[in-house]
Order: C-alpha cells, then structure tokens, then sequence
C-alpha cells in the first residue's frame, strides 16, 4: 500500500443484533486487510476503518449483508497514511455510549437536514443549534453561533440537556444538533424527542458529510473537524487539517498551542504539563526516544498511537 492509496471509510448503522459474538469471527476474517476499530452492539455496528479501495469495499460489502445493514451510513475520505495501527472489532453495550437504555433511534429520532439545506436551517432565527460532541472536539471547529455544552463524554448530554433546558430553548421553535458522522445526533435527537421536544433536526451525516459535499464558498463551517485516528482533524473537502495530538493526555493541539514553552513533543503541552511530576515526564520522554527510533528505522511505534 502506497501513502496515497490509503482510504477511509467511516460508517455506522442502528440495528438489532441478537448475536453480536456469532459476528465478531466472520467480520474479523474480512477485516484482514484493513486497520481500524470496529464495535458492535445489540443496537448496531459504529466504526471507522482504513485500507485499500478494494479491501475497504470488501468489508463495506459484508457489512451491509448483517441483519438491518443494508443501508450502512458510510462517509470515505483519504490519508496521505495509514492512520490506525491496529485492527479492533469490539462487543459493547452500545455503539455510542448515552446510558439511556429507554432511547431507541430506530423507532424516534428528529428530522434528518441534508448537508446542502443545513445552512437555512441554522440561518432562521427561530432556530437553536447544539453541538453535540465533547469540549475538545469543539475546541478544533464548529459553525458559529452553536452552543458548545462542555461535556466531557457523551453520556454528559442528557443531564446537560435537562439542567439547561428552558435557557437552551427559550424562544425558540426548533433544536438543530450536529456531530462528526451523524451517529451521536440519531440519539441525542431521540433523546431530545423524548423529552418532549418535536421540532428537532440533525445534519444527516454530520460535519464530515457537510465538508464534503459543501463548497468552501458556501461553507459556513470555522475551524477543523477532529477525528478519531492519527489524521486528529480534517477540513473543507476532507483533507487532512494542521492539528497534532499531545501524546501525553491525547488533546489536539493547534499551532499556538505546539508554539507554547510548555509544548514537548510526545511528552506535555500547556494544558496538561503541570498535572504530570519528573517522572511521568521521563517516561513520556523515553516513550517519544523509542518511537523516534522507530520512525528512523522505518517501523511502527505504537506507544504513541492516538486512540
């Protein structure tokens, strides 16, 4: 494989999986060729993996055989190199972790909003417009003007939602929510919906669709997308963005942020250096020694993997 033959596939699909163990060996068989983390779960399938064109639509191709996977979301990009060391199928509990197991998106969600009549949408005064995803995530780009509820996990969102309701909604008519590929939106939006609010919207295929299919001079996205493999973050079109990742508490990092005095590569950035002591920071920096030596000798390191 060539650095620039490396494709990226990410996908996912809500689904009753009565046997998710029975579909682990058949699904890592023709995971061969690909690296990437794939979960399964009684509510479906949610990963993201990379490889070949062919070996990437071999398994695009078993996928959509399971049992309600037909219609399999998948959003492709490129990377100038395989941004995953490893190859992970996981059995979870859930394919995205809420812990509301009374949420269901296959029976309730809010109203899916192509990528390219999102725009209107957020434009209408009568709209609020949540981002769903973590604070670090928000930090590398967002639209303007959506409320970055500060959460450190998904699962912080519905109590989030529910302390902050009447301020979030107030004198507005509709709840438009985005995250990076459209999975965490299928339940928040059920999870809004059971809350009792009706008018709610999300950005079908989240801000990964949106980049790819709107033209930059339309485009109202500021900033980058962070996403979970070494790439850290793309923009408009897909291409990999200019974030790094510190390796020491797995924050991206803007070029500020790698221009600090607290910034040591692999070892501590600004925002964590004072939580590590002398010997943490040793291990850190014998850790990026290693992986040094490895890129020099042209092998992998996976002690500095992102995820």
């Amino acid at each position: 494989m060539t650095d620039t033959s490396v494709q990226v596939a990410a996908l996912y699909r809500f689904a009753r999986f009565d046997d998710c163990a029975a579909l682990r060996a058949p699904l890592e068989a023709v995971c061969a060729d690909i690296r990437g983390t794939i979960l399964l779960a009684p509510e479906g399938i949610n990963g993201t993996i990379a490889g070949s064109e062919a070996a990437i639509a071999r398994v695009i191709a078993h996928i959509r055989t399971l049992p309600g996977c037909a219609d399999l979301e998948v959003k492709y990009s490129t990377a100038p190199k395989m941004p995953f060391y490893r190859t992970k199928i996981r059995l979870k509990r859930e394919i995205v972790t809420m812990g509301q197991p009374d949420i269901d998106p296959l029976t309730d969600t809010g109203h899916y909003v192509a990528p390219e009549d999102w725009n209107a949408l957020i434009a209408d005064p009568d709209t609020v417009v949540i981002d769903t995803r973590n604070d670090y995530e928000v930090a590398v780009g967002s639209f303007p003007g959506a409320i970055d509820p500060k959460t450190q996990s998904f699962g912080d969102f519905p109590a989030w939602f529910r302390e902050n309701r009447e301020a979030v909604t107030s004198g507005k008519t509709k709840v438009a929510m985005f995250c990076t590929g459209g999975i965490r939106c299928e339940k928040s939006t059920a999870f809004l919906k059971s809350e009792g609010i009706d008018e709610v919207y999300h950005l079908q295929g989240g801000i990964l669709k949106y980049l790819e299919t709107v033209p930059a001079a339309e485009s109202l996205w500021e900033g980058e997308c962070f996403v979970f493999d070494q790439r850290v973050a793309v923009g408009q079109g897909l291409v990999p963005g200019t974030h790094s990742i510190c390796h020491a508490c797995r924050m991206p990092l803007n070029e500020a942020d790698r221009a600090s005095p607290f910034y040591i590569q692999g070892v501590s950035c600004e925002g964590c250096h004072n939580a590590r002591n002398d010997k943490e920071r040793a291990r850190f920096a014998e850790r990026q020694r290693q992986a040094e030596l490895s890129k020099a000798r042209g092998e992998e390191h996976f002690g500095t993997r992102t995820g």
